[in-house]
């Protein structure tokens, strides 16, 4: 059976990342190695991956290798450092690219960057961009932060983040 997973802020090839984000890897190298390694161990071939936006900042020529080598049907909501035409990120690997946020199931509200969202709406919030920054504060119980610091580095199964939604 199939499942649904979420990561944001990947930054595949952003050196600096490393730093402002005090990623636990040497160099990008590693950061790589083991982003793909964590993605590829937790996610199957019929999975289906919502990439929260800031995938790579690599030429288009190594994104599209890393991206054809991650396991699933990737879907990217696009972030502030995917600068590049839908139709790229389409070329590199996904399999459907917006620019703005989409909802799936009725409910659940994927962006790149947080949506305000509160108790009283009937909607949640899947996000990233805001990395592991100690001053964010969810809006609501009703948000999610899938930035891959906040996640160990793997992508999230989406029946973790109901449980979590729900408590």
């Amino acid at each position: 059976m199939s499942e649904i997973f979420f990561i944001a802020d990947t930054h595949f090839g952003h050196n600096e990342i490393i730093k402002y984000e005090n990623r636990p890897f040497s160099d990008i190298d590693e950061m790589d190695r083991i982003l793909i390694s964590n993605w590829n161990n937790t996610v199957s071939d019929s999975d289906t991956v919502f990439m929260l936006g800031d995938f790579s900042a690599y030429p288009k020529d190594k994104s599209q290798e890393i991206c054809r080598c991650l396991k699933g049907r990737k879907f990217l909501v696009m972030g502030n450092h995917d600068t590049q035409s839908e139709n790229y990120y389409r070329e590199i690997g996904f399999e459907s690219v917006s620019r703005y946020p989409i909802i799936i199931e009725h409910f659940w509200i994927l962006s790149h960057e947080p949506l305000y969202i509160n108790k009283n709406m009937p909607y949640a919030n899947i996000f990233g961009h805001v990395h592991s920054n100690p001053i964010y504060k969810d809006f609501s119980p009703q948000s999610f932060c899938v930035s891959a610091e906040r996640i160990n580095y793997t992508p999230l199964d989406f029946n973790t983040i109901r449980k979590e939604i729900a408590k």
